[in-house]
């Protein structure tokens, strides 16, 4: 999120003390207080069910993972001692924020209509969020990055957002028509060389003789040899005609 005032850069003897190993977040936990109904809930918003197995003790623990996420969420019986629905603040960040919408819509999901920050306002009668607590109906009209959004919870309150990236799309529009100045050409007429000029060089002269593939013009060796007799017998007859 590029709106946010980056933090005091990282010294040389921090950089070089700071573990050499990826830290790639993997799973987020959410509170439920019924597993069957929050099971039927996110397999309703199309993620992928990866695992639902129970143990001893009354455990059971159900990961699901949003499409194109690397990180999943985990919910299920005697795996957080969190109160339902206090996960708030759980970020989904789309490409077209009105497709995502439209997508949840008709899933059978209860989702707000996009929404924008009302200036930085940190307190106020909304549900908070990254930059406010004050939202303005519609997109971000400055289409700042990052600062679009819709948001829905699932049956425990737990709250979930959509965000847009900058100068992604706020509506669903139609494929733009291709520009006439950039026309989509086949591989091989993009890599195809250009014509050899038509000049009397050398590598000209070995193009006709040899062809575009370097063998041999049979063709033309052939016109060349079947010429030469006629040629010499005119040059015979001109000579006898000048020494009469």
């Amino acid at each position: 999120m590029s709106d946010l005032k980056q933090g005091p850069s990282t010294t040389s003897s921090e950089a070089k003390a700071a573990p050499a190993v990826d830290l790639k977040l993997e799973i987020v936990v959410i509170p439920v207080s019924d597993v069957e109904r929050a099971k039927q809930f996110y397999a309703k918003l199309g993620w992928r069910l990866d695992a639902d197995f129970a143990g001893p003790d009354d455990y059971r623990v159900i990961q699901f993972t949003p499409p194109g996420s690397n990180a999943s969420v985990i919910f299920g019986k005697n795996v957080t001692s969190a109160a339902p629905g206090s996960a708030q603040g759980l970020y989904l960040v789309v490409s077209d924020i009105e497709a995502a919408r439209t997508a949840l819509l008709d899933r059978g999901v209860a989702i707000s209509e996009a929404f924008h920050a009302g200036g930085d306002a940190h307190v106020g009668p909304d549900e908070p969020y990254l930059f406010g607590r004050v939202r303005l109906s519609g997109a971000d009209p400055e289409r700042g990055s990052y600062r679009s959004y819709a948001s829905f919870s699932d049956p425990d309150g737990n709250g979930w957002l959509l965000q847009a990236p900058r100068d992604c799309p706020v509506a669903s529009t139609a494929t733009p028509p291709r520009s006439p100045r950039r026309p989509i050409l086949p591989l091989r007429s993009a890599v195809r060389p250009p014509p050899m000029a038509n000049t009397r060089s050398g590598t000209a002269a070995s193009t006709m003789r040899t062809g575009r593939t370097g063998t041999p013009n049979t063709s033309s060796a052939n016109s060349t040899a079947s010429s030469r007799p006629h040629n010499q017998a005119k040059r015979s007859s001109l000579s006898a005609a000048a020494r009469r």
